[in-house]
C-alpha cells in the first residue's frame, strides 16, 4: 500500500495490520469469555474499528459483512440518541433494533467510544448472537412470527455500562427477558470485554503514532481501498444487468401454496465508469411473516454479491463502499419497517445475492455461477426449565462456477461460514442429544459440465423431549442450473421415529414437539450445475463415483457414463 502524500508506506502497512489485530484480539476475547455453545464452540463473534461517523475502518478476520455492515449502520443511530459530547470514558452502548442498523433481536451490538483528548473520535464494536432474548421460540428462532414483538426483546440504543461496570437496571431487564439469563449475561459481559480490549489497543496506537498521523493513515487506507475497488469495477463489461430470485414461501399465510405467486426480489445492476448502481426497485413488499430483512443486512448482501466478482484481495472498509450506490426501497422485503419481523432476514438477502450473482454472470461470464443451496438454521431446545438450547445451521452446496465444480455444503453466505458450525463432541456434552451422522448426500449436486456442490445430512437423536424450530428455503424450488446445467437436489427437515418412519417437517416451523428417542434430520439442498451434463469430462465423473459424490446410477442417469462394478 502506498499513501497519497508519499509518507512511509511500510509504516502505513504496519498501522493497517495493527488495526486488524486490535479487532482480532477483541473477537478472541469475546469467544473465550462467552457462555453460549454457539459462540464458544462455533467461534461466532465479530469485532470492528469505526470512526465517529460510522465508517468502517477495520475488522477481525472472523467478522462477516453481515455483522460489519450492521455495526457501521447502527453506530450513527447510537450517536443520534447519545451525542458524542455526552459520552464519558468507560461508557458502553448497546442495541439490537433491526430498524436502526441491527440484525434481529438476538444479535446484540456493543460500542465503546475511544477518546482523543476530550473528544470521541473512534469506536470499537463487537457483536454476537446471544443465546436467548425471549420471543415465541427459544434462541431467537420465531420462524412463524407475524410481527417483531414475537421475535423477542428490542433494545434501542442504550448505555449498558459505565466505568463503574454493567448497569444494574439493564442487567435485570435482560435477565427478565431471557430463558437462559446466566448465558445471556455471560455473553453480554464478553461483548463488553471485547470492545474494551479493542479500545485499549487503539488508544495505544494513537499514543504511538499521534492522533494526526493516525487520522491521515486511516484516510489514506480508505482512499486506497476506494481506488482499487473502482479499478476492479472498471474492468467489468459496462451495462445494465437484470435478474430476480424468489423465496419459496413465507411459512405463515395459507394462500402461499404450491402454484401461488412466490415472493420475489428483483435487481438491476448498472456498471459503468468504475462504479455500480444496485437498484432493487420492483422487489415485492414486506409481509407479516419472518421473511423480511433489515436495511443493514440487505446492504451487506448486496456488497457481498458484487465483491464476489471483483478482486478477492480487496480490503473491506468504508472506502470500498464509496463506488457502490445500493438502493433498497423502504417497505420492501429488503428494507422492512416496524413492526414487520426481520428474524428471517437471510431469506430475502439470499434471494438478493442470487439475483445479483445471476445478473453479474452476464457481465462477467468467465466468473458465472449457478444458483446455490443456502443456510438452513434450526434450534433444538428444552420444552421447559431448566432450559438448554442447541442453535445451529448447516449449509447447502454452492452452484457450479465457470471452470470449477461447486464446493460441497459450504453455502454462498454473506455472514458466517462453515467453520462456525459447532463440533459434535461439545454439542453432545452440553445438550441431551447424540449426533448420529454428518455426511454428504451423493447425487445432490446439480449435474452439469461443472457439477454443483453437494448438500449434507446431519442426524440428531434426542435423549430428552425437546422443541424443534426450523427456518429454511430452497426446499420447495431447487436452485436452478445455468447454461444447460440442472438443478440441485432439494433438502429438508425431517423427523425419524424409533420404528424408522420418516416425516418431512415444514421448512418454516415453530416448536415441533420431539420425544426422546426420535431423530431430527437436517438435509441441505445441493447447488445447481453449469453447462450441459453430457459435456462433463468422463474422468471427472469416474472420480466423483470413486469419491462417493456421485453414485453409479447417477453417473449413468445424469451424465451418460456407465461405471462398471470393478471400477
Amino acid at each position: 500500500m502506498t499513501t497519497s502524500s508519499g509518507r512511509d508506506a511500510l509504516t502505513a502497512e504496519v498501522l493497517r495490520h495493527s488495526l486488524m489485530v486490535a479487532a482480532e484480539e477483541a473477537g478472541i476475547v469475546v469467544i473465550r469469555s462467552a457462555y453460549s455453545t454457539f459462540i464458544v464452540e462455533g467461534s461466532d463473534a465479530s469485532a470492528a474499528i469505526l470512526d465517529r461517523h460510522g465508517r468502517l475502518i477495520a475488522h477481525s478476520v472472523a467478522t462477516t459483512l453481515m455483522n460489519s455492515m450492521a455495526l457501521s449502520v447502527a453506530l450513527p443511530e447510537v450517536l443520534a440518541d447519545h451525542p458524542a459530547e455526552s459520552m464519558r470514558p468507560g461508557d458502553v452502548f448497546a442495541l439490537n433494533d433491526a430498524y436502526r442498523g441491527g440484525i434481529h433481536t438476538n444479535d446484540i451490538l456493543v460500542f465503546r467510544p475511544i477518546f482523543v483528548g476530550d473528544t470521541v473520535e473512534y469506536f470499537s464494536g463487537t457483536l454476537i448472537h446471544v443465546s436467548d432474548l425471549g420471543g415465541a421460540s427459544a434462541g431467537g428462532m420465531a420462524a412463524l412470527a407475524t410481527d417483531i414483538f414475537a421475535e423477542g426483546l428490542q433494545l434501542p440504543p442504550v448505555r449498558i455500562a459505565t466505568a463503574d461496570g454493567l448497569d444494574p437496571v439493564m442487567e435485570r431487564l435482560l435477565r427478565l427477558n431471557s430463558r437462559t439469563p446466566d448465558l445471556v449475561m455471560g455473553d453480554v459481559r464478553a461483548l463488553i470485554a471485547g470492545a474494551g480490549t479493542a479500545a485499549r489497543r487503539i488508544e495505544e496506537l494513537l499514543a504511538e503514532y499521534g492522533p494526526a498521523e493516525f487520522r491521515r493513515s486511516v484516510a489514506d487506507y480508505l482512499d486506497y481501498t476506494e481506488a482499487r475497488t473502482r479499478r476492479a469495477l472498471a474492468a467489468l463489461r459496462p451495462g445494465t444487468y437484470r435478474s430476480e430470485y424468489a423465496i419459496d414461501d413465507d411459512g405463515v399465510h395459507p394462500s402461499l401454496h404450491p402454484g401461488a405467486p412466490p415472493l420475489v426480489v428483483r435487481v438491476a445492476v448498472t456498471v459503468a465508469g468504475g462504479s455500480a448502481v444496485i437498484d432493487f426497485e420492483g422487489t415485492d413488499a414486506q409481509v407479516a411473516a419472518a421473511v423480511n430483512s433489515s436495511l443493514s443486512q440487505s446492504l451487506a448482501g448486496a456488497v457481498f454479491a458484487i465483491r464476489c466478482f471483483l478482486d478477492p484481495t480487496l480490503p473491506m472498509n468504508a472506502g470500498g463502499l464509496r463506488p457502490l450506490d445500493i438502493r433498497l426501497p423502504a417497505g420492501s422485503l429488503l428494507n422492512a419497517q416496524s413492526p414487520y419481523p426481520c428474524g428471517g432476514r437471510f431469506l430475502p438477502v439470499y434471494a438478493a445475492i442470487e439475483a445479483i450473482m445471476q445478473a453479474m454472470s452476464e457481465a462477467a461470464p468467465d466468473r458465472a455461477i449457478a444458483a446455490s443451496g443456502i443456510l438452513q438454521p434450526f434450534s433444538i431446545a428444552a420444552r421447559q426449565a431448566p432450559y438448554w438450547i442447541h442453535l445451529a445451521y448447516d449449509f447447502g452446496g454452492v452452484g457450479a462456477r465457470a471452470g470449477k465444480d461447486g464446493p460441497d455444503a459450504t453455502g454462498v453466505h454473506f455472514g458466517i461460514g462453515r467453520n462456525s458450525v459447532p463440533q459434535t463432541e461439545p454439542v453432545e456434552t452440553r445438550c441431551p442429544l447424540v449426533v448420529e451422522a454428518v455426511e454428504f448426500i451423493p447425487d445432490s449436486g446439480g449435474p452439469g459440465r461443472w457439477r454443483g456442490g453437494l448438500g449434507s445430512r446431519t442426524t440428531f437423536r434426542l435423549l430428552a423431549d425437546a422443541d424443534v424450530t426450523t427456518r429454511g428455503d430452497r426446499l420447495r424450488t431447487a436452485p436452478p442450473g445455468r447454461d444447460g446445467g440442472r438443478p440441485g437436489r432439494l433438502g429438508g427437515f425431517f423427523r425419524r421415529t424409533p420404528d424408522g418412519t420418516v416425516e418431512r417437517l415444514p421448512a418454516k416451523n415453530n416448536n415441533a414437539h420431539f420425544r426422546a428417542g426420535e431423530a431430527f434430520i437436517v438435509e441441505t439442498t445441493g447447488g445447481g450445475g453449469l453447462g450441459r451434463p453430457e459435456e462433463r469430462d468422463i474422468e471427472a465423473v469416474r472420480a466423483d463415483v470413486a469419491d462417493g459424490r456421485v453414485t453409479r446410477l447417477g453417473a449413468e442417469r445424469d451424465f451418460g457414463v456407465v461405471i462398471g462394478d470393478d471400477e
